[in-house]
């Protein structure tokens, strides 16, 4: 039975049609109200950050993996259902969803803590409708309890934004006061780069967007300049938060000896070649970045907390999330974009 905790549709948006944004890869959907199945969470949305994997997924660069799926990844919102066999929560619990959204638990990367690896995981935008919308289902295995003092639009950024970003440097090998490069500066890097500051690293900033770099100079960067300057000190660790193929060598080219570079995308256009003594020579080390392990985001979320992470947001509401793609593409966003409920949402368009 409808009620207004529980009503019998949900609003939010599917992608349709992939392609640029001009196009309008996103259609405004309204469906049935899922029941939660045996471990699921059915969640309403307080905020769901906007990632640039959202932005891939809506422009095709990801190929879909089922069709008309719902984005979304980095959800703040309170429990309104619990399927059977849910423990860990309880109706009116505040959870947050993330990316991964699954694994099988046997396969060896599971058993050997690797489960961001798992050939079976799944992710939430992408194998399961996420949280460009007013309801959504989470697995409470992989949901995170938060806290109650944050406002939900300083907490969805930390979902993936944050733990990527997190991931990402510690797959840079960065050494205690080193020195780290990071290229782009968006949602994910502006967080990374708070993490590497508490711990006492010397964080050059390297970013197209004049924005970008002053919010680099006002959280404590030493340096900050265009993506294809050369840092004014050689570095240890360099993280690629830009999917820009052409700025792997560049990165590699600034590395000390022994310096590592990791790329934290889940796209990259392609990348020139390389030049052997240019780039790799003198032991540099280039790594990717595959999502996330749980443990991550534990060891993540207890960070930001204790540091105090400062979280900048730029505030769309639900109906506008289009355009808040369309200012990801664009190199317009500040901070990280994040949508927020809205109640004219759903009014605006018919059932199909």
């Amino acid at each position: 039975m409808a009620s207004a905790a529980h009503p019998e549709t949900l609003s939010g948006w599917a992608v349709e049609r992939p392609g640029p944004m001009a196009t309008g890869p996103l259609a405004a959907v309204r469906r049935p109200v899922p029941e939660p199945g045996p471990g699921e969470l059915l969640v309403r949305v307080e905020a769901c950050g906007v990632c640039r994997t959202d932005l891939h997924l809506a422009e095709g660069d990801l190929p879909p993996h089922r069709p008309a799926t719902v984005p979304g990844h980095e959800i703040v919102g309170r429990v309104a259902a619990t399927g059977p066999q849910v423990t860990l929560f309880a109706p009116g619990d505040r959870v947050g969803g993330a990316w991964l959204r699954g694994t099988c638990g046997e396969c060896r990367y599971c058993r050997a803590g690797a489960e961001n690896l798992c050939p079976a995981s799944r992710y939430t935008g992408w194998d399961a409708d996420g949280g460009f919308a007013d309801l959504t289902l989470l697995p409470a295995d992989y949901a995170y309890p938060l806290p109650e003092s944050e406002r939900a639009a300083a907490l969805a950024p930390l979902l993936c934004a944050g733990i990527i970003g997190y991931r990402a440097l510690r797959r840079s090998a960065l050494p205690p006061g080193g020195r780290l490069g990071l290229y782009g500066f968006g949602g994910s890097a502006h967080l990374a780069a708070q993490v590497a500051l508490a711990e006492g690293a010397r964080v050059h900033v390297l970013t197209r967007s004049a924005r970008a770099r002053e919010l680099a100079r006002e959280l404590g960067a030493v340096s900050v300049g265009d993506a294809y300057d050369r840092p004014p000190e050689p570095l240890d660790s360099a993280i690629l938060f830009a999917p820009v193929g052409d700025l792997v060598p560049v990165a590699l080219a600034a590395l000390d000896r022994s310096g590592t570079l990791a790329v934290a995308g889940i796209h990259l256009t392609d990348i020139p070649p390389l030049v052997y003594r240019d780039h790799l020579f003198q032991e540099r080390n280039l790594r990717s970045v595959t999502a996330n392990t749980r443990q991550d985001g534990r060891e993540f979320l207890e960070t930001a907390a204790r540091i105090g992470i400062r979280v900048t947001v730029s505030p769309y509401p639900l109906g506008r999330a289009p355009q808040a793609l369309a200012d990801l593409a664009g190199d317009r966003v500040q901070g990280a974009a994040v949508l927020l409920p809205d109640a004219d949402f759903g009014r605006e368009f018919s059932a199909p």
